[in-house]
This record gives C-alpha cells, structure tokens and sequence, in this order.
C-alpha cells in the first residue's frame, strides 16, 4: 500500500496557513503608505536589522524589549566595532532612499552615542539595553518617507494635472487657442 496522502496537491501548504495570518501582518507592518518610487524591501531590511539588534526579545514580565546590541557590544574589543558596523548599514540604506542630509546626520549621532556609551564596560552593556539607536533610526528614516509621500500627494491633488497648462489670469481668453505654429519659408 502507498503510504502517501490523499490529498490531490503535493504542494507545501502556504506560509500564512502554517504561522496564521495575524502573525504575518505583523512582521513588517508598515504604518504609513510607502510611496511608490521607494524600495521597499531596503525598508523592510533595516526594519529587520533594527529589530534584531535593539527589540528582538521581550524581558518577561517587563515590558522591555533587548536585541542582540548590548550581547555584541559586551565582546570586549570587536564586539562594539561589529554593532557599529551594522548600525551604519541602516544609516547607509537611509541615504540611499534619498533621506535629507540632516536626518542622516541625526542618524549618525543616535549610533555614535550608541557606540561610545556602549564600549563601556557593563555600563555600556546596560545603557545599550535602553538606548534603541537601530529603531529610532528607522523611524527616522519611515517619519521622513511618510511626509515625502504625504506631499506627493497633496502636489497631485492640489497640483495642475500634465494635461491642463496653467494659465494666468489675464491669458484666460487666450487658453483655448493651442499651440503657436509658426511656419519658416525660403
């Protein structure tokens, strides 16, 4: 006898059937509307990272949430270099979305207050737990995002549309002529 399932489909069941679809809609969730001209798997990597590096396990009975930051940071001489590193991987990403220079001036100043306090030792590993440089990066970077997309959309909606010119008060009666031609002859 076969020992193989009845079912029709050798498929693999999908991942949303397995996890449940509240666990997906909360990986990754955005709050805001990602414009379309955005990357949105670089958002959803720095998201990741930051994750992982500054919220990835809740402390029981707190509400605290630690990452791997302050467990790298406590390496003694690698270990705040490789945090670091991997926090500047954020802050380029930023850049690369087109994130103002100020706001990514800001987001260097969140990781060397980050890698300063935290090398440290034992204070740093503590203030690493609290100081959340990755996440607050982020955010940063999804504020900005959300405003740029924001003001798209009202410079569509208040904005002339490409396909009526704009015309000034005193050419109304002129609006209707078209385009000038002027022909060249020999």
């Amino acid at each position: 006898m076969d020992d193989s399932p009845t079912d029709e489909s050798d498929e693999s069941p999908d991942v949303g059937e397995v996890l449940g679809e509240d666990v997906l809609n909360d990986i990754g969730e955005d709050d805001f509307d990602v414009p379309e001209s955005v990357d949105e798997d670089a958002l959803r990597r720095m998201r990741t990272v930051a994750d992982l590096l500054d919220e990835a396990v809740t402390i029981p009975g707190t509400d605290v949430k630690v990452g791997l930051d302050p467990l790298v940071s406590a390496i003694p001489g690698v270990g705040t270099a490789l945090s670091a590193g991997i926090s500047l991987y954020i802050v380029l990403e930023a850049a690369n979305l087109g994130v103002p220079f100020a706001t990514v001036v800001r987001m260097l100043a969140n990781v060397t207050v980050d890698v300063a306090t935290g090398s440290i030792p034992v204070v740093g590993t503590i203030f690493d737990t609290f100081w959340k440089a990755n996440a607050w990066n982020v955010d940063l970077v999804e504020e900005f995002l959300a405003t740029e997309h924001h003001r798209d959309r009202e410079r569509r909606a208040f904005g002339p549309t490409p396909t009526e010119p704009e015309v000034a008060e005193g050419d109304a009666e002129d609006a209707d002529d078209g385009p000038i031609r002027i022909d060249v002859t020999e």
